[in-house]
């Protein structure tokens, strides 16, 4: 029984992973991302979450605060309009919580016409302009923080774009675990994922799916990393490491307690 339990599992991860190639347009880019490593005997890995658009996840934001662990949460411009209480604990927490930037209405930050499963790009320069830098109005005028990283729809991205976003002051912010599957986990697949998670890791998650099973999966996973002995950092909290597709080297300097791009010229 559980030879075969572990076979499934493996066969829904291989069907997503060929989904993604299938779905993924070619020349574009998915930026890598990890943390210094806390070395033995204080692993440490960063949990990222995506809020998109609909509601809140409480099953995650609640484990989050009771275990008082730390996580960078991405939030879009449509997601903070319907979702106005679950902002206000995020900014009651800034201990736990560190806010970043996911655009305003969830559009993926590719210059040219596309389609990323089955999401529209913005499809030029000016539209992503208006998404990364919408996604960073709609927080500060709900009494956020000024951003400084930014993870687009999909965390799929043209060369050119994230230069472009460079250029605006943000950090793109990739993963190296990708904790839910877009929240299309089961939840003993996603509880698997991220509890297999290494020393330095970034993980991926969404925290606004409600109804969907991933979110019961993404809390054991993390509890059980705890139970493990694992330590949880925001971004704005380590000197991250990566690639994001451009240069090779992620362009990133710890500065003031938050990471920023190298100052302009």
């Amino acid at each position: 029984m559980m030879a075969l339990r572990v076979f499934l599992l493996a066969l829904a991860a291989f069907a997503l992973t060929m989904t993604d190639v299938q779905a993924r347009p070619r020349g574009l880019v998915e930026p890598a991302l990890h943390i210094l490593p806390g070395g033995p005997g204080h692993p440490r890995v960063a949990l990222t979450f995506d809020a998109c658009m609909g509601r809140t996840d409480h099953r995650i934001l609640d484990a989050l605060i009771s275990g008082h662990i730390p996580a960078t949460i991405f939030v879009t411009g449509r997601w903070l309009k319907k979702n106005r209480a679950a902002f206000e604990i995020l900014l009651a927490h800034p201990d736990l919580f560190e806010i970043e930037d996911h655009g305003a209405m969830h559009v993926p930050a590719v210059d040219r016409p596309v389609k990323i499963y089955g999401i529209a790009s913005a499809g030029s320069a000016e539209a992503v302009k208006k998404e990364v830098e919408g996604g960073r109005s709609a927080i500060e005028a709900a009494g956020g923080p000024h951003p400084l990283w930014f993870r687009g729809s999909t965390a799929l991205y043209s060369l050119s774009a994230i230069s472009q976003i460079r250029r605006l002051g943000f950090s793109v912010a990739g993963f190296s675990v990708n904790g839910d599957g877009g929240s299309l986990f089961s939840a003993a697949l996603a509880e698997k994922t991220i509890s297999r998670a290494k020393d330095g890791d970034v993980v991926i998650s969404h925290i606004n799916q409600p109804t969907h099973a991933a979110g019961a999966g993404v809390v054991k996973g993390i509890l059980d990393l705890k139970a493990r002995g694992y330590g949880f950092v925001k971004l704005d909290e380590v000197q991250p490491t990566g690639t994001d597709g451009t240069t090779g080297t992620l362009p990133v300097a710890k500065t003031a307690g938050h990471p920023s791009l190298p100052k302009k010229g």
